[in-house]
């Protein structure tokens, strides 16, 4: 059985358009890296590219850079390069601060939006927990109240109340792909607003926020963006929008006119209403050329092979794990995963650190849930194959 599975990777990855990309990566042969849905692998060329932003950008022009090297606009341009991966047009995302200051601001922003007679919040009840805790303190600040609910009810449970939904779009623990498209289309019957958490989806799947209609959008760039640790978030923001997009942190970066240094808040136009503070230069100007690595990169391809992937490495686990051991949480279908398995397990932690030791990188969620991210630009055939095979050996 292992020979015949290893042969079919072997043709897998023969046949595979997306391959070649691997390359890009400071990978070692010795390792399969199934984390990047926590952290991304590191593109190759990033570190020269720092080591000019750090001598010549900062080192010799210094303040100059704002202007010269295209500091102060950098929010804005990485937006519009994140924009096609995620199904938006240009000026409608901003990249800075972190995933949970954006999810404030878009969620605050939305429940501004809607009338005052709608007091009401839906939270995913399986979200990501700071997702929750953000909701419940925008909230307490707006004189809302929070309820939480299964993604998979979220359409029957809006009603005249209802102000705005926040939902992750893929689940953190079992990779369940949530219904972005319906789940919208359903708010917006009922007279409510969107936002979705992209976190676990953007860069590994269609995502359609122009498409569908999403009001706003919030995002990492560490997982499949590949933007290293802690890089900015960003915040997607409709077009219709924009012009009545109240930000709970209104902040000089975000106004009509930064230096004028005026005490009235003015807010400025388009994507730039999302800006707050001055940016992290050093984490965005990595993000950026880390994104180097997409050009050329259809998303739907990326999709094709994620699904396949996930398809192969469920058909070792079941082939090489004795019956019983581990059980899937992740969806069998393909409209309802994102690009993770997720496999409940007795002794996860022990399990993992078991994997780890044997070169194959995944992670668990407490109490009992393997997690193995699969990024379609550098992951193979040969490296589920080889993941599963470890993961029988690790079982004992």
């Amino acid at each position: 059985m292992s020979e015949a599975l290893a042969g079919k990777a072997a043709a897998l990855d023969a046949a595979d358009e997306l391959a070649k990309h691997r390359e890009l990566f400071a990978l070692d042969d010795g390792t399969v890296y199934l984390d990047g849905n926590s952290l991304g692998a590191l593109p190759k060329h990033v570190p020269a590219r720092m080591q000019e932003v750090i001598t010549r950008e900062w080192g010799e022009l210094r303040i100059r850079s704002w202007d010269e090297s295209g500091w102060w606009t950098a929010p804005e341009r990485i937006g519009d390069r994140i924009a096609p991966l995620v199904g938006a047009a240009p000026g409608r995302i901003v990249v800075g601060d972190s995933t949970s200051v954006n999810i404030f601001k878009a969620l605050v922003a939305a429940v501004r939006l809607a009338p005052s007679d709608r007091d009401e919040i839906l939270v995913d009840e399986s979200t990501f927990p700071t997702d929750g805790y953000v909701a419940s303190s925008a909230a307490r600040m707006t004189g809302r109240s929070i309820r939480a609910v299964a993604p998979g009810e979220m359409a029957s449970a809006l009603g005249p109340r209802t102000a705005a939904v926040l939902v992750n779009h893929v689940d953190y623990r079992t990779g369940r792909l949530h219904d972005l498209p319906g789940i919208t289309a359903a708010a917006h019957a009922a007279g409510a607003l969107t936002v979705w958490d992209l976190c676990h989806s953007a860069g590994a799947l269609p995502v359609g926020l122009d498409a569908h209609g999403v009001d706003f959008a919030v995002g990492c760039t560490y997982k499949y963006l590949n933007g290293g640790p802690g890089s900015p978030a960003y915040l997607y923001v409709r077009g219709d929008h924009q012009s009545s997009f109240d930000s709970p942190l209104p902040g000089w970066n975000s106004h009509e006119d930064p230096f004028g240094m005026r005490a009235e808040y003015v807010p400025g136009q388009g994507a730039t209403r999302g800006r707050v503070g001055t940016p992290d230069i050093l984490s965005m100007l990595a993000l950026e050329s880390a994104l180097d690595v997409w050009t050329g990169v259809s998303i739907e391809a990326v999709r094709a092979k994620s699904l396949a992937l996930t398809d192969f490495f469920l058909e070792c686990v079941f082939a090489y794990v004795p019956s019983g051991r581990v059980v899937s949480v992740t969806p069998a279908g393909h409209a309802e995963r994102g690009s993770q398995v997720g496999l409940r397990c007795e002794g996860a932690d022990a399990v993992m650190r078991s994997l780890i030791g044997a070169g194959v990188v995944g992670d668990y969620r407490r109490p009992d849930v393997l997690r193995f991210g699969f990024t379609p630009l550098y992951v193979g055939f040969g490296d589920a194959e080889r993941a599963a095979r470890a993961l029988s050996s690790a079982l004992g």
